[in-house]
Parts: C-alpha cells; sequence; structure tokens
C-alpha cells in the first residue's frame, strides 16, 4: 500500500476572537490559497490515491477537499475518520488501513498525531518528523503492521508550492 499522511493547512487563529470551537476551526484564507498550490505540487508527483481519509475537524476536511480537488480524480473519495483527529492513536489509523480496500490511501490529519503515526509505521521507538501545516510525507506499505513501514520521501510545504508553481500538464 503507499499512504500519503498530509497535515492539514494554516487555520484561522485559535487567538481570533470570532474562532469557533477547535473541531470547527476553518482554514485561514492564506491556508486555502497554499494549500491550493501545495496540492498542485502533489499533482506533478502523479500521487494518485484511491482513498482519501481525513479528519472530521474542519481545516482537515477542506484541506482534503483542496487536496482532491487539484488531483482531479473524480473517483477519489473522500471519508472522515476519528483514527486521524487529535488525540487519536496510532494503531486505530493502522486498524482502519487494514480495513481499507484500496491500495493507495492519503490522510488529512493533525500534528502531533501524524508524526506519532510515522514512527509507530516505521518502527521507530521516537517521533522523526515534524510535519508543517501542508507537508506530505510518503509511505510504503509491503504489510499492514506497526514497523512495516518504509519512508520514501517527506515534503515541506514550500517545496511542494514551488513544484505546483513550476508544473505544467503535460501536453495531449
Amino acid at each position: 500500500m503507499l499512504l500519503w499522511l498530509v497535515r492539514h493547512a494554516i487555520a484561522v487563529s485559535r487567538d481570533d476572537p470570532d474562532c469557533p470551537a477547535d473541531p470547527l476551526r476553518p482554514l485561514s484564507s492564506r491556508g486555502r490559497e497554499r494549500m491550493r498550490e501545495a496540492a498542485r505540487g502533489l499533482l506533478s508527483l502523479a500521487i494518485e490515491p484511491e482513498l482519501i481519509v481525513t479528519s472530521p475537524y474542519l481545516r482537515a476536511l477542506q484541506t482534503a477537499e483542496i487536496v482532491a480537488a487539484a488531483l482531479q480524480n473524480p473517483k477519489c473519495e473522500i471519508v472522515e475518520s476519528p483514527t486521524v483527529q487529535p488525540g487519536a492513536q496510532p494503531v486505530e489509523l493502522l486498524d482502519l488501513l487494514r480495513r481499507c480496500e484500496s491500495d493507495s490511501v492519503l490522510c488529512t490529519g493533525h500534528a502531533p498525531h501524524l508524526d506519532l503515526f510515522i514512527a509507530f509505521i516505521t518502527g521507530s521507538p521516537h517521533p522523526f518528523t515534524s510535519l508543517k501545516k501542508g507537508a506530505t510525507a510518503m509511505i510504503q506499505l509491503d504489510s499492514l503492521e506497526a514497523g512495516a513501514g518504509e519512508m520514501v520521501w517527506l515534503q515541506p510545504p514550500r517545496v511542494l508550492r514551488e513544484l505546483g508553481r513550476s508544473w505544467h500538464p503535460p501536453a495531449s
């Protein structure tokens, strides 16, 4: 299985007096724009998830929708799951992946959950990543067991945005 883990984009500040409760906190306009650019970078990398699993928190769901739109795959379903929301345990996401019938899955979620999952799935005793908002990590899973994953790459949002700005679709 190929697995892409995307940390949600920049959200409205918690300090904003109009900021809603955390699960309802949306992306900021800057976050939406930067994520569109980063998602175009993901398109340039030719990632093709069959399924997108997202935290039900609004900012993660909005990130998933931006990525899905950029990848231009109308067959790619977006499913909300508490396995990628704050406070979820890494084993919960692994259990969901075991039940999944897709060979390529993209998950949008939060820090530090995604960093903890990367450590768990690659067999590291401690997190070794710190995904920035809008960053993406690609993991190859030859089996769906803790420690069986291999980190293929990690792209910071700045690199994804640059890829997106410089990428041109192939001529038809």
